[in-house]
């Protein structure tokens, strides 16, 4: 079965490996989860899955092949494979006192496990209903969902009369995924491709390592040491686009920011409207009472800072290359000049465009503004963003 589900992964284009999968078998041997579906559904995620933008895609290859079951024995694994150590041990923790002294008045547990090994080697496929086999909706002692109240449930929930929503058909993660457009959560696992940890500060946080060696050096004395806390030290400069055609991106650029804001304790922003130009501002409203001579910005912040641009780099051909192109007020230099001496003075640079990537080659100006940014250009997805930052943080 086990092998089957294997392929079944490869075949939804999930990368995983021959060792992930030795390394699920090696789990299940040690008997480190219960005959549940759900918990195998856990262990399966945390061995055969190295990144979250693959869960929503395992989720669907896990419903997919199980298709529902509720219990391992209703997936077709075959019941003798199920240890009777496993279900004495999970018995013992899990039957309340009643059902402790109904099993006694049988003969005790050990001769209920007898009666259901013996079933176990008798019984050679699913079952439902009845009162003798192994199976569902039945009054054998053994199974799940029937009307027993001496027996012993094996899989499924606790209750028979209740339908549990299984993580893999909810798909909590169904967001996560190399192309689709992005959400808060998803850009913040993004984003953190981009972090570099420093430690700064007071001494705030145990040094674990350090405290035990100098607990054993001082003859088992407790000698506790402490280091500062590890803070995020990338610096960000965020320039957004605002108004016109972006309207259109208001909510993904908006959790674009919210999610920057959040992750990088070092950020700072300004707008700018289709191209940059000699001004910058901090709030829209006060556009055009509050402007930051784009000089300034320049001069104030070094260029270790990460240079993002926000975009969809929709315009006139003309806003880029002309001086006076601006279609608020004469600029007295093009915007590709403001382009290229921003990319110089911060090598660390990249644009992130919310225009579908499939419409960019119908934009003349798109195609301008890629060639001015050297080609580093990424579609507002998880898959874009992830590769922006891995160019950022080389």
């Amino acid at each position: 079965m086990l092998i089957d589900f294997f392929f079944s992964l490869r075949n939804a284009k999930l990368p995983v490996s021959v060792n992930e999968y030795l390394t699920l078998v090696g789990a299940l041997k040690k008997q480190v989860i219960a005959p549940s579906i759900d918990e195998f559904y856990y262990l399966a995620r945390l061995t055969l899955i190295k990144d979250e933008k693959h869960y929503d895609k395992f989720d669907r290859a896990f419903g997919l092949y199980f298709k529902g079951a509720s219990s391992l024995l209703e997936a077709g694994l075959d019941p003798s494979q199920v240890p009777l150590d496993w279900l004495k041990k999970r018995l013992e923790r899990e039957l309340t006192p009643e059902e402790k002294a109904q099993i006694e008045a049988m003969g005790g547990l050990d001769a209920l496990l007898d009666r259901l090994k013996q079933l176990l080697d008798e019984q050679k496929e699913r079952h439902e209903g009845g009162n003798k086999w192994i199976g569902t909706g039945g009054t054998s002692p053994f199974g799940h969902g029937g009307f027993n109240p001496k027996g012993i449930r094996m899989g499924g929930d606790a209750g028979g009369s209740r339908n549990a929503v299984k993580v893999w058909n909810a798909r909590a993660y169904k967001d996560y995924d190399d192309d689709v457009e992005l959400g808060t959560r998803n850009i913040k696992v993004a984003l953190r491709r981009l972090r570099r940890f420093a430690r700064k500060g007071a001494a705030e946080e145990l040094d674990l390592d350090d405290t035990i060696r100098s607990t054993a050096a001082n003859a088992g004395w407790l000698d506790i040491k402490m280091v500062p806390e590890r803070h995020n030290t990338v610096k960000v400069l965020m320039l957004l686009d605002v108004g016109g055609s972006m309207d259109d991106h208001i909510k993904r650029t908006e959790e674009l920011f919210s999610a920057a804001k959040s992750e990088f304790k070092h950020l700072e922003f300004y707008y700018f409207h289709n191209c940059v130009y000699d001004y910058l501002w901090k709030q829209n409203r006060r556009r055009h009472a509050e402007r930051f001579p784009t000089w300034d910005v320049l001069h104030k912040y070094p260029s270790e800072y990460k240079l993002i641009f926000v975009g969809d780099a929709t315009m006139g051909p003309y806003e880029i290359l002309q001086p006076g192109g601006s279609v608020e007020y004469t600029n007295a230099e093009a915007g590709a000049t403001w382009l290229t001496r921003l990319t110089e003075r911060y090598p660390h640079y990249a644009w992130l465009n919310p225009e579908p990537e499939r419409l960019w080659e119908y934009r003349q100006s798109v195609a301008l503004i890629r060639q001015l940014m050297s080609n580093r250009m990424f579609p507002l997805t998880l898959n874009g963003l992830e590769g922006a930052m891995r160019l950022l943080s080389k």
